[in-house]
């Protein structure tokens, strides 16, 4: 028996036993996935309903053609692809805040090392008034003298109640952590980095998509609970969707293509207004976007993995410093070229390398 695997399509060649005569048989992908998630379908639903599908799309019920097409910045970038991958003797401090939850800061740390930062794990304390009041003393101090805030994935508090983040959020929103994160932002020229749990900080204090730590309010986009109703972990596609943040600039991420990106999240399904979302696009702050296998915007699961509108996976603030996204770029950054790796997710094929953590190494070698 030989079997082949191709894009679409499982290739089985086989000897009737009977018979003696050579056969094949044909199964499409498609098919050969539902019959292995049927068993479970009825206790893990592998999609949700139509109902969940429209709050992907637009008050018309359909992918508007702003979330279709590619911010014009893709194609500008791509044309100076060459200039974004020299070598330099820049190496920016990287400050890493661990909050209770958190368990993504050594791959995340890891990925800066490798792309040439220093990095800082600082531990936030909160058994003790004391150990509270000494935790953020030092991170102000850390963010201060860093060029680069990254805030870890993770389950911060236990994601409860109602909302993951929500503890990092009150933290960035106290006085002291606030000035200093928007001092670095405003008058230092800095970057700031949020993925899945940092994302969902980013985006509760508005630093995505407006750029500045505000007041809640109703019109604010949010991220909440996937539609499918329980955790998700796997490997989405995404593709680059607008290269107006420097996070972008970087082959590995400019390159043609989708980038399969792992996820890990119970909360990562992004809901904003259409005419929020029409903005954002036009000004290309749409960073990435859940693709099918063909590469275009995805309305359902499992390619849309969590029903985020629009298929939106990343957001930046607007001059682009400050980039929140879902998936875990971090854990498939290597040693290869770009950042490639040839030993992570090894039973899939497609790009994996999007070092966004170069990009962002990058930005201080000017």
């Amino acid at each position: 028996m030989e079997i082949q695997i191709a894009e679409k399509e499982i290739r089985v060649d086989y000897v009737d036993s009977k018979t003696s005569s050579t056969n094949t048989l044909v199964i499409s992908i498609e098919e050969a996935q539902c019959s292995w998630e049927n068993k479970l379908e009825k206790v893990f639903p592998s999609v949700s309903g139509k109902d969940a599908i429209k709050a992907v799309l637009g008050k018309n019920n359909e992918m508007p053609e702003f979330a279709k097409n590619q911010h014009s910045s893709v194609a500008e970038k791509r044309s100076e692809i060459s200039s974004f991958n020299t070598t330099s003797s820049a190496k920016p401090k990287v400050v890493l805040p661990v909050f209770p939850g958190t368990n993504c800061e050594f791959d995340m740390s890891r990925a800066f090392n490798l792309a040439g930062a220093e990095t800082k794990i600082v531990v936030f304390r909160n058994h003790t008034k004391e150990a509270l009041s000494e935790s953020l003393e030092s991170l102000e101090k850390e963010i201060s003298t860093s060029q680069i805030l990254a805030l870890s994935g993770g389950f911060s508090a236990g994601d409860e109640p109602d909302g993951s983040g929500k503890f990092i959020a009150n933290v960035l929103r106290e006085n002291r952590i606030a000035d200093s994160v928007m001092n670095l932002i405003k008058n230092r020229d800095g970057l700031v980095l949020g993925i899945c749990n940092g994302f969902q900080a980013l985006i509760k204090v508005g630093l995505v998509p407006y750029g500045e730590i505000r007041t809640v309010t109703e019109d604010m986009p949010t991220l909440t609970f996937n539609t499918i109703g329980r955790h998700i972990s796997r490997v989405a596609r995404t593709r680059l969707t607008a290269a107006t943040s420097p996070w972008a600039f970087h082959s590995s991420v400019l390159q043609e293509g989708t980038h399969l990106v792992p996820i890990s999240h119970g909360e990562g399904r992004i809901i904003i207004s259409d005419e929020l979302a029409q903005e954002l696009f036009a000004k290309g702050q749409v960073f990435t976007q859940y693709t099918d296998f063909d590469g275009n915007p995805a309305i359902q699961e499992p390619d849309n993995p969590n029903g985020s509108a629009f298929a939106i996976e990343g957001l930046t603030s607007p001059d682009g410093r400050v980039l929140g996204k879902m998936g875990h770029s971090e854990r498939t950054v290597g040693m290869g070229k770009d950042g490639s790796s040839d030993t992570l997710i090894k039973n899939i094929d497609g790009n994996r390398c999007q070092n966004i953590f170069a990009a962002g190494v990058n930005y201080f070698k000017k």
